[in-house]
Parts: C-alpha cells; structure tokens; sequence
C-alpha cells in the first residue's frame, strides 16, 4: 500500500515549481499533479492511455474534441485515449489530479 496525502503533494510540486509532478508509477497506473496558471497555455498532446482528471482547484474550460466545458473544483473528467484534449481559458489558477490507465507513456506513441 502507498498513502499520498494531497496537501503534501501540493507542497512538493510547488516547492519544486513544476507543471507536472508525477508521485506514482506502476504498469497499470500512474498519478500526477498537474497545474496551469492563469491565462497559461496547456500544450498537451493526446495521450496513448485513458485518462482521468480531477479538478482540485481553480477555473478553466476544458475542450476534448469538438466539446467545451466549464470546469472548477470538483469536476471529473474522463477522456479516452488519443483524444485531443486540453484546459483552455483558464481565468484561476487550474490544479488538477491526473490518472492514467495503464501507466502514461507505458502503450507507446500516438498513432
């Protein structure tokens, strides 16, 4: 078993001022915290895995596809696996927990 308390992972990934901070890593999963500030760009790719976000904090759009949502703390997002997606107008400081299934980069490059 691993315990991850998010307050800490909040604490690490600001600490060490990254966008990405991954904390787990295993075949058939893998976590991260992912954080955007205001007015900034996300550049994502499609991934080859499923993935699922959830918003801890902020304000943004999310667009996956030809779909546009609002989102905020508390909304959960699921997109398939190499589905362009990204956070667009992000007006509050975005702060999100991501999982991949299986783990992120682990099924190779986008077709």
């Amino acid at each position: 078993m691993q315990l991850f308390h998010v307050n800490d992972l909040l604490t690490d990934s600001q600490r060490n001022q990254r966008r990405w901070y991954e904390f787990l890593r295993v075949p058939s999963l893998s976590m991260g915290l992912y954080r955007l500030q205001a007015g900034q760009a996300d550049e994502q790719q499609p991934h080859t895995e499923d993935e699922v976000y959830l918003v801890l904090g902020g304000k943004a759009s999310f667009r996956a596809g030809d779909e546009q949502q609002p989102v905020a703390a508390g909304t959960l997002i699921y997109v398939e696996r190499h589905v362009e997606h990204r956070f667009v107008d992000i007006v509050e400081e975005l702060t999100v927990l991501v999982f991949f299934a299986p783990a992120e980069g682990s099924q190779g490059r986008q077709p």
